[in-house]
């Protein structure tokens, strides 16, 4: 069986709490990428959260809040669900269905940030298209919050 740390993205982009979603908004346009992990500093790399495309279309666009003036520890998820290098790739997938993630952060045991596995990665990295099938339709399906 595949660990995370065979599927996942190594050393993702990550950004502070205290940079603007402005920053944050163009380095998803420029790395082709859907979430940034929000790091403690750029020395430790703990991670303190993550910030999606999602978080900005709602909470930035969604509430005409002004991108340049916005830091990121305003609209960021606090409770980020993680998985660990050597964690079996399936555990990570489970936890992706589990709560409806389409991307979830590697850390180590102190909490830094290896790496990062999203959907495409396990589609594109993992020879098992009926479990990648499966996750997807987990994954899209509506969720309770409103």
């Amino acid at each position: 069986m595949k660990t995370c740390e065979d599927v996942m993205t190594p050393n993702p982009v990550c950004c502070l709490p205290t940079d603007n979603v402005a920053l944050v908004a163009k380095l998803m346009k420029s790395e082709n990428i859907g979430s940034v992990p929000v790091i403690a500093n750029n020395e430790t790399k703990k991670l303190i959260g993550i910030i999606t495309d999602r978080d900005l279309a709602l909470k930035i666009v969604g509430e005409a809040r002004d991108a340049k003036s916005t830091q990121v520890e305003s609209v960021m998820t606090r409770k980020v669900v993680t998985c660990r290098a050597d964690d079996e790739l399936q555990r990570a997938m489970d936890a992706m269905s589990k709560h409806q993630l389409r991307r979830i952060v590697v850390v180590d045991r102190t909490n830094k940030v290896l790496g990062i596995i999203s959907l495409a990665d396990v589609a594109t990295r993992v020879d098992q298209p009926e479990k990648t099938a499966e996750m997807l339709m987990k994954i899209s399906q509506p969720s309770e919050e409103v």
